[in-house]
């Protein structure tokens, strides 16, 4: 009897433990619904504070929360760890790594990557979404600074002390302030060839203003706030071409190592699972209560779902409309389940910040508008207190005190996890012009970059995350943990010679 019980819940499968797949999981605890989180990593992850841990301020762990500890005192919700390929629309099932889940209701709360605008830029133009990427980017970053020192080629150590961002929203904006407050205060002193500080870094952007979704008088402060950063500013500009070497804007060439991607998301496939109609970004187009047309038994929220608002623009893709559009959901199902009908979704729109440095933000909320100190101090509240869990307010309270205070930072962090897989981050590579011996080039690969990927050898010998600090050794990594030569990267053995020289910590 205790078995048809729990047979006759309905089942609620959410796809994705974001913001907004999160927050439909913490209302639906404690119901009379049977509810399954599967997600391809065991953490959520805070993204609005992603480029602090590409820019050393905070260490991964500060904004990452494991799932399961999030819901583990709750009886009616699983999660599985899988990466979802596809959903079986007629059977009612999700697809994940072999795995056929069956649902009753289905949440789609996948969110964005992504999107070069069909452009094969992805190996030259890394973007910020996962902790895997700002690994990457930190790496590229640190490591351009450890090349430039040894570096005696005048033209291959500008082009490494120059940083490109492309894309003029709140996540370039505030990746441009905060690299050009670490290369200004914290690496100032470090170096003892270089000067960290004549570092170029350049906020490319297509459109006449910068955070075109805030007003355009808060759009100039920021821009000015940058400026005294020394950022360098270019709007009406568009990349139009990027390798190994830099990225074109028109016909001017902007010499580079590391170039940035804030320009462009695009919805995940949702939209290709479900075989709905959506719109040239991928998002899915929904009914006013965010379920699919024809289908009122699946929902799509967050960045995969486009809902146009009150004034006929869609609404925007940030963590508060996809936490709203999770509680909704939420409540529209234990509504149902109870037989009551729910009123259709309204977005109630809270305010936009944005950080510019480590004591400058500018701040809307309706008629206010808030800069400097105080608008710096409004955005660290309300990122604060939206952060999950006790351990990590505390800690990225503490973290950003320490580095107001002592303008130092410096965190180490790998991780590799995609799903039930492991995945090693991206590697960085010595610039061609730092692989000589007495004058003479080494070979090399035929079209070196910062970065080398390679896969892990046997899966299983990081089926746990790691916290790890290189110090003066190659900057490749082998999967056990340890630094090794550089023949074990598969780079020719010439290279090898040379590990001693190229370092990082």
């Amino acid at each position: 009897m205790f078995q048809a019980a729990i047979e006759a819940h309905r089942r609620i499968v959410i796809v994705g433990a974001g913001f907004g797949g999160l927050s439909a999981a913490k209302l639906l605890t404690d119901t009379a619904l049977d509810v399954t989180v599967v997600d391809q990593h065991n953490y959520h992850l805070f993204q609005p504070l992603l480029y602090q841990v590409a820019t050393a301020s905070l260490s991964p762990a500060d904004i990452a929360t494991p799932i399961r500890s999030l819901l583990r005192k709750v009886d009616n919700v699983k999660v599985i760890l899988a990466k979802v390929s596809g959903v079986d629309v007629a059977r009612q099932e999700v697809m994940a790594e072999g795995h056929r889940i069956p649902f009753d209701d289905l949440i789609i709360a996948t969110g964005a990557e992504h999107d070069y605008f069909g452009n094969e830029w992805a190996q030259f133009l890394p973007g910020l979404k996962t902790i895997d990427d700002a690994i990457s980017i930190r790496c590229r970053i640190l490591l351009a600074f450890e090349l430039a020192e040894t570096e005696t080629d005048a033209n291959e150590r500008r082009r490494l002390l120059n940083f490109v961002v492309v894309g003029g929203g709140p996540t370039g904006v505030e990746m441009a302030g905060s690299i050009a407050e670490l290369v200004n205060r914290t690496l100032a002193s470090d170096f003892r060839i270089i000067d960290p500080r004549a570092a170029r870094i350049i906020l490319i952007e297509a459109a006449p203003r910068l955070l075109t979704s805030f007003d355009p008088s808060l759009s100039e402060t920021a821009r000015r706030s940058l400026e005294q950063l020394g950022v360098e500013v270019r709007l009406r500009a568009g990349v139009t071409g990027c390798d190994s070497g830099g990225a074109s804007i028109g016909a001017e060439r902007i010499e580079s190592r590391t170039i940035i991607w804030a320009a462009g998301v695009k919805a995940t496939p949702a939209a290709e699972w479900l075989g709905a109609e959506h719109d040239c970004a991928g998002r899915v187009k929904v009914e006013t209560d965010l379920s699919v047309p024809g289908h009122p038994n699946i929902f799509v929220i967050g960045d995969a779902a486009l809902m146009l608002g009150a004034n006929g623009k869609p609404q925007p893709g940030d963590p508060g409309v996809a936490k709203q559009q999770g509680k909704y959901v939420a409540k529209l199902l234990i509504a149902r389940n109870k037989s009551k009908t729910f009123p259709t979704f309204r977005y109630r729109h809270l305010g936009s910040i944005a950080a510019i440095g480590r004591k400058s933000a500018i701040v809307q909320m309706h008629w206010l508008k808030l800069t400097g100190l105080l608008g710096w101090l409004v955005w660290s509240v309300a990122h604060i207190y939206y952060l999950i869990g006790f351990r990590s307010r505390t800690f990225v309270a503490m973290n950003w005190a320490w580095n107001y205070l002592t303008l130092q930072r410096g965190t180490r962090l790998i991780t590799g996890v995609a799903g039930s897989g492991v995945e090693e981050m991206a590697r960085c590579v010595p610039s061609p012009a730092a692989a000589k011996v007495d004058g003479a080039a080494l070979p090399r690969p035929p079209a070196p970059t910062l970065e080398h990927k390679h896969r892990h050898a046997p899966r299983n010998r990081h089926s746990n995350c790691e916290e790890l600090r290189v110090n003066k050794v190659s900057p490749f990594y082998h999967p056990k943990g340890v630094a090794t030569s550089l023949m074990s990267s598969g780079l020719p053995t010439a290279w090898s010679k040379h590990a001693a020289r190229l370092t990082f910590s």
